[in-house]
């Protein structure tokens, strides 16, 4: 019988180093720095203002990490992004997920080090712990940060929106409401996809005026409009689909239930429910992100948590729904979709 092997502990046990060095990439905006072409080590480090001591560990830790590729060795190597850094770090790029990643770097990093008291307590381990105000009272309340909140949101949900737009059967719908809408971005994904759909991107009045200056912006404004209003308080607006992207895991059961309910009381009959989640697999032993971003659920609001398809479908079952398929989408995502 071969002895144990630890490797697989200590790659996980030393995560962090690996996760560190790419969140310091992304604030420090390499990515973007190279995209204007090859560099030395010694030119980067004066583009990103690193200390000498940096170079070459940094970079050479990037390209051992598969971030970045490497032409040649010694002071003389040249250090260029790869394809993917290039689609998706560069801030130019229309297919940039930094944001997100800047978000993790100045707020979650640094939360995940009170995991353990999060897991004794059941207690947040944010802003508020200190008695600062929730996450989302800050945002609200400072439109640039709200902005750049939305942009993150926004560039981590891209893939999967663009796969849901392409991939659901919208030929017997001809509306659509996207609940917690945001940027809109959902609602002009779909209706880009299928011409013959009318959507709604509906969220609180803070949000709404950026949906309207990004409808504008892509010229959808005769098919796609914001509504304001607050998906707790106010009825939702009618429509054949109804649409929730990484919304349900925000909220405890409780919440998460009135929401299911109120999608029920707005869709016709034949409409249809769909949440975009990491969905847990049901099982709950392979979709290690949707675990692990239930314990961030934890951290950022203490009772909120992911859920597995059929935990979505016993919730949706109880509203009235009658049946229920799951979408697979990119990564670790999926769209859970109840119909009516």
């Amino acid at each position: 019988m071969p002895q144990p092997d630890p490797a697989h502990i200590m790659q996980i046990g030393t995560g962090f180093f690996a996760a560190k060095a790419l969140l310091s990439a992304v604030e420090l905006d390499l990515f973007s720095i190279l995209a204007e072409g090859p560099m030395t080590g010694e030119e980067m480090a004066r583009r990103c203002g690193l200390h000498p001591r940096a170079v070459p560990d940094f970079p050479d830790s990037l390209v051992a990490l598969g971030l970045l590729r490497r032409d040649g060795d010694g002071p003389a190597a040249r250090y260029a992004n790869t394809p993917e850094t290039a689609a998706f770090l560069v801030k130019a790029s229309p297919d940039y997920i930094g944001g997100l990643l800047e978000m993790f770097n100045d707020r979650i990093y640094g939360f995940w080090g009170d995991l353990t008291e999060a897991l004794r307590t059941g207690r947040p381990q944010n802003e508020t712990k200190e008695g600062g105000e929730s996450v989302f009272a800050t945002l609200y309340a400072d439109p640039q940060r709200l902005e750049q909140f939305i942009d993150a949101m926004s560039g981590a949900s891209l893939a999967n929106f663009r796969a849901f737009a392409e991939r659901f059967d919208f030929s017997g719908f001809k509306t659509l409401c996207d609940v917690g809408g945001a940027s809109g971005q959902l609602s002009l994904l779909v209706a880009g996809a299928n011409p013959h759909l009318r959507c709604t991107s509906f969220d609180l009045p803070e949000v709404t005026r950026i949906a309207e200056r990004h409808i504008a912006g892509a010229g959808l404004g005769d098919r796609v409009c914001a509504v304001a209003g607050d998906f707790f308080d106010d009825p939702l607006p009618a429509a054949d689909v109804i649409t929730m992207g990484m919304i349900l895991h925000d909220w405890n059961l409780e919440k998460k239930q009135h929401l299911i309910r109120k999608a029920y009381e707005a869709l016709p009959e034949g409409g249809a429910l769909v949440a975009i989640e990491a969905l847990i697999d049901d099982a709950r032993r392979e979709n290690a992100f949707g675990l692990l971003m239930s314990l961030n659920m934890l951290i950022e609001f203490g009772d909120a948590f992911d859920f597995t398809g059929a935990d979505f479908r016993d919730w949706c079952a109880a509203a009235g729904f009658r049946r229920f398929e799951i979408l697979p989408l990119t990564g670790p995502s999926s769209a859970a979709v109840a119909y009516k």
